[in-house]
């Protein structure tokens, strides 16, 4: 019975081609809309979660804020004094999930190769920064303790930044200058970053890298710094990290309202980030199921035009014998081969569009296999549901007014 009334439906929408194309279309266009929003919110989420992740998701910065009432002269905006060296050290003294604290000082000044200038953030910081922040050299190498030390004026160029101030040439052991307010220093490059991208101080590819102590005492004269990048042991760490560090600066600081200092963890930022694009492909997602229920119009309408097409036949079958189960059982079949044969085509469609967006835009193709079954199933449903209504209408036509129609 399945069989023949599969073959039946079949045969009665392929007499109609057109008309049954018109019909699935809604449904085609939302079932691919769904699969190919779905997919590129997913792509884009993991792509941007892995870029954050890259930078590391047990890292947290403390930032210190310009103090009221109080003109700054610093560079990047800090005026809290109390951001020592030493409280870097306490930091992890007294912080039981930090794995490391790297103190951190930032100027902004323009980098002058022979005629070219380029206008760039410069960070003083210690050896260590590089590993905490898993950042990589491409040339050269980075900072060491003695550079720090003996206060060399050397520098590390990242990727971009490089590439604006020496173009293709290799720029390892060649002199920079650094006007930073109206005075000029000579640094020597001795290292190249590998390209990382963006993080929540920015671009680290257009960023330069200098020995703390040559920030700290020869260009700005201050011996206190902008910020601490901390490490904790473990991502799972993180949250508890960043905890302890609030409380040890409310402490240090006296700060209880914490008007002087901000914590931000990397791995805040990613959930947050994962948060709103799911939200965003969930809303998307749920506006392009829309077209599914006006695709499910379209088989309602359409399906009701055929019963009445049909009428003579639907009265003829019925004086053959046919019982009110076996024309609803037709007529629910054609409605449900409209809608199954529309969400495989849509599945298809749904894949093209994520595959050609994916290539686009690079970012991975990734098409849950939960976003196929609910938008698949979803067109059935829809078929049954909106197929029901002129299937019971022609299973309770009178045979002998169905075979007086005209």
């Amino acid at each position: 019975m399945i069989l023949q009334g599969l073959k039946i439906a079949l045969e009665s929408l392929w007499a109609n081609k057109m008309r049954t194309f018109l019909s699935m279309l809604g449904i085609i266009i939302g079932v691919g809309a769904v699969i190919a929003i779905v997919s590129v919110g997913t792509g884009s989420t993991q792509q941007v979660t892995s870029r954050i992740a890259d930078l590391g998701s047990n890292m947290i910065t403390i930032y210190s804020k310009t103090v009221r009432g109080q003109a700054s002269t610093v560079s990047g905006g800090s005026s809290q004094e109390n951001f020592t060296l030493e409280m870097a050290d306490y930091m992890e003294m007294f912080s039981p999930s930090v794995k490391k604290v790297i103190p951190i000082k930032q100027v902004s000044g323009t980098l002058i190769s022979d005629d070219i200038n380029v206008s760039a953030t410069v960070i003083g910081t210690i050896d260590e920064y590089a590993q905490v922040n898993n950042y990589g050299v491409a040339q050269g190498v980075f900072l060491s303790q003695d550079d720090d030390r003996e206060r060399r004026q050397v520098i590390v160029l990242g990727s971009q930044l490089a590439e604006d101030l020496f173009d293709n040439e290799n720029p390892i052991g060649k002199g920079v200058k650094i006007n930073y307010n109206g005075r000029i220093f000579v640094f020597t490059v001795i290292g190249v970053m590998k390209e990382k991208g963006g993080s929540m101080a920015g671009s680290l590819d257009e960023q330069a890298y200098i020995p703390l102590s040559v920030a700290m005492d020869r260009m700005t004269a201050h011996n206190y710094v902008n910020s601490y990048l901390a490490q904790s042991y473990s991502s799972e760490k993180a949250s508890n990290a960043a905890k302890e560090l609030e409380n040890f600066m409310i402490k240090a600081l006296d700060d209880p309202d914490k008007e002087n200092f901000k914590i931000i963890s990397q791995d805040e930022i990613l959930g947050t980030v994962s948060s709103v694009t799911n939200t965003m492909s969930l809303m998307l997602g749920g506006i392009a199921a829309i077209s599914l229920l006006v695709g499910g119009i379209g088989i309602m309408n359409i399906m009701l035009v055929s019963v009445t097409e049909r009428t003579r036949e639907i009265g003829i079958r019925k004086a053959l014998g046919a019982k009110n189960k076996n024309i609803l059982f037709q007529f629910l079949m054609e409605s449900l081969s409209l809608s199954s044969v529309g969400g495989m085509i849509g599945v298809g469609l749904g894949w093209l569009i994520a595959y050609f967006l994916s290539n686009f835009a690079d970012w991975p193709l990734i098409i849950p296999v939960i976003s196929v079954v609910l938008a698949f199933g979803f067109a059935l449903f829809i078929g049954v549901f909106f197929g029901l209504y002129p299937a019971m209408k022609a299973a309770r036509m009178n045979p002998v007014d169905a075979l007086r129609y005209e």
